[in-house]
């Protein structure tokens, strides 16, 4: 969640009173917020030293979905309405002199469709800036840029000082050799494709150069005497750049989402509209698009929602009556909700039960104990994979855990296995090629692992008790997560005896005995079955199989004549009910070869399902 910082003194005025720490992180608590820090000490301490320091600051985490409490506006505004020292804020927009024909208009190129499409605006009149209200204006910018406009790819701001530029204006898209303008804070023009190169050692801006950067066209927003305004998501121009004198500021909104582009001109305006002369007005701007459809922008019309009255009494365990005058007249069961355009996290019913019950106060709902409980238990595969991992670590090996999706090489190439695309699930638009695949084994994580700590000093013994996913067209979500556990031994000799070890001593734990392979008479137990695998060197690879005590169960009833018929069938087929699950062996060198690890080393991996029992019921007293 974002952490923003705010003036704490500014914040006692706009709240009107001062609190003490624990008195705002209680009301922080309670509103659904948390107080990170007070730097009130540290800034006492500093000043004693002689040293230089700001203000005193309280840092503050935001719910990720609060995008108008990105900012001391409005926090202030919200805790302001929920002490209940104001109302509902009353945002409206207000028409130039001249009526709805004097709208400052935007015309969007049709080109804009191949990079950026959507465009909104507005215009903030008579604004006052000080220094401290400027500063949350362009921190404000960075909070919704790192958030919901995801680093500039989604949505991009840009905010201008209109009295330096001639409406109205274009949104075009032209091929970067034809863009030509002064960028912020530099003193000569460039063109768009200099812009990228001297960005590129810039700390700021190359992270954003990649969103645009090849694409045969760039957005760019000119006015009516081909003044450049902004190139976005990259730079504003410094001719109309904003300070602390500007009066009127227009602000531009790129997308290529709408409804995000939507949420965001309706929060940067609405936030800064009280420094205007008339507090909380904004200029509304006419976008007219490629096909002809006009649209005024910000939207800022309140969300109409109808909640039960009775559904959000029995979700708080409030009986208590509403008497308000939005309850419908056809049903005293329904309210009437008029959502403000600064609370898109407001979507359903059950986001208006949880503001009501925030403002009635979660301490204050009656505690009743349930009418019904449960008591709970861990899955049987659970308590295998703890008793596994708490013999594993008592062993001295040291548990780690690796993403669960890797790229396909490493779950395939690296490992000598081929991919028959028969089982593994693949990510459909992965972002990076390390995330391609959900891993079928636990060995590509735990060998990355030993890369990654190859400095350290041998031996390097790891081991992972966790799930890996597989295709299973019968199920309904089409993929089974499976657990596994895996362990890797590294050191300058190959251990096999030390995987072999770890496994034994995991067995003797479970209670399953080594047997013989041609033992037909043990019904239980496990057993090394040498095996040629591609991953593990040649003559030093075994199969792990495994011999269930239930699969005798049954003959245990049968007649005499039904067992001896059984013994005969396992000494001729040998073990064709013991079932494969897992191997062990020295990694083959071309595998540590792919992995970058230069000692030999051990790698064992079998299934834990097998073993697992049914869950025992638990007994409730009626």
């Amino acid at each position: 969640m974002p952490t923003i910082a705010v003036d704490k003194s500014d914040l006692w005025d706009r709240l009107g009173r001062e609190y003490t720490t624990e008195e705002f992180d209680q009301l922080c608590f309670d509103y659904g917020l948390e107080l990170d820090e007070d730097t009130t000490t540290e800034v006492e301490e500093a000043i004693k030293k002689g040293l230089p320091a700001e203000r005193p600051q309280l840092k503050i985490e935001i719910p990720a979905n609060r995008y108008d409490l990105l900012c001391i506006e409005g926090i202030a505004r919200a805790l302001r309405i929920y002490l209940g020292k104001d109302h509902a804020t009353p945002y409206k927009l207000v028409l130039p002199l001249g009526g709805d024909s004097q709208l400052l208009s935007v015309t969007v190129s049709p080109d804009t469709g191949k990079i950026r499409p959507y465009f909104a605006g507005a215009i903030l009149r008579n604004i006052k800036f000080t220094k401290r209200s400027y500063d949350s204006f362009i921190d404000l910018q960075d909070k919704l840029h790192q958030n919901i406009c995801r680093r500039r790819q989604l949505v991009a701001i840009g905010t201008h000082d209109l009295d330096t530029l001639a409406p109205p204006f274009r949104y075009e898209a032209r091929p970067p050799r034809n863009i030509n303008f002064t960028p912020l804070n530099k003193d000569k023009k460039y063109a768009a494709e200099e812009l990228m190169t001297i960005y590129e050692s810039d700390k700021q801006m190359s992270k954003y150069l990649h969103i645009i950067k090849d694409s045969p066209v760039y957005p760019i927003i000119y006015d009516s005497k081909d003044v450049v305004l902004s190139m976005p998501p990259i730079i504003n121009s410094e001719h109309s750049k904003i300070t602390l004198n500007t009066r009127n500021v227009f602000i531009d909104v790129t997308a290529t989402d709408q409804t995000k582009l939507a949420i965001v001109v309706n929060v940067i305006s609405t936030m800064f509209s009280e420094y205007c002369d008339e507090p909380f007005t904004i200029e509304p701007v006419r976008i007219v698009y490629p096909d002809g459809t006009t649209k005024i922008t910000p939207d800022i019309s309140t969300t109409h929602f109808t909640a039960r009255t009775s559904y959000i009494n029995a979700c708080t365990w409030h009986f208590a009556r509403f008497s308000r005058p939005s309850i419908s007249s056809e049903s005293s069961d329904l309210l009437e909700v008029d959502v403000p355009c600064t609370r898109p996290d407001i979507m359903h019913e059950c986001d208006i039960m949880e503001d009501a019950a925030i403002a009635y106060g979660f301490n204050n709902l009656p505690k009743t104990f349930p009418s019904t409980n449960t008591v709970a238990q861990a899955l049987p595969v659970s308590k295998i994979s703890d008793v596994v991992r708490r013999e594993w670590a008592q062993a001295g090996w040291i548990e780690v855990l690796p993403f669960i999706l890797c790229s396909h090489e490493e779950n395939f190439a690296w490992l000598n296995r081929v991919d028959d695309g028969s089982y593994v699930v693949k990510i459909a638009n992965p972002k990076t090629l390390e995330f391609q695949v959900v891993r079928t084994a636990l060995l590509p994580g735990l060998l990355k692992t030993v890369r990654e700590n190859r400095s350290h000093p041998l031996p390097i013994r790891i081991f992972e008790t966790s799930d890996v996913v597989f295709k299973d067209t019968s199920l309904e979500r089409q993929a089974k997560n499976v657990r596994h556990a895996a362990a890797v031994c590294c050191n300058r000799t190959a251990g096999f005896e030390v995987v072999h070890g770890i496994l034994d001593r995991m067995m003797q734990i479970l209670e399953v005995p080594r047997i013989s392979a041609s033992d037909s008479k043990a019904t239980h137990g496990y057993y090394l079955k040498e095996k040629t695998d591609p991953t593990f060197f040649p003559g030093r690879a075994a199969t792990i199989y495994y011999r269930t005590a239930t699969a005798f169960s049954e003959s245990d009833s049968k007649s005499t004549l039904s067992k001896v018929a059984n013994e005969l069938k396992q000494a001729f087929t040998r073990s064709s009910d013991d079932n494969a699950i897992g191997v062990l062996g020295i990694l083959h060198p071309t595998v540590l070869e792919n992995f970058e690890i230069g000692f030999p080393c051990s790698a064992l991996e079998l299934d834990l399902e097998p073993f697992k029992r049914e869950v025992q019921p638990v007994w409730i007293n009626p």
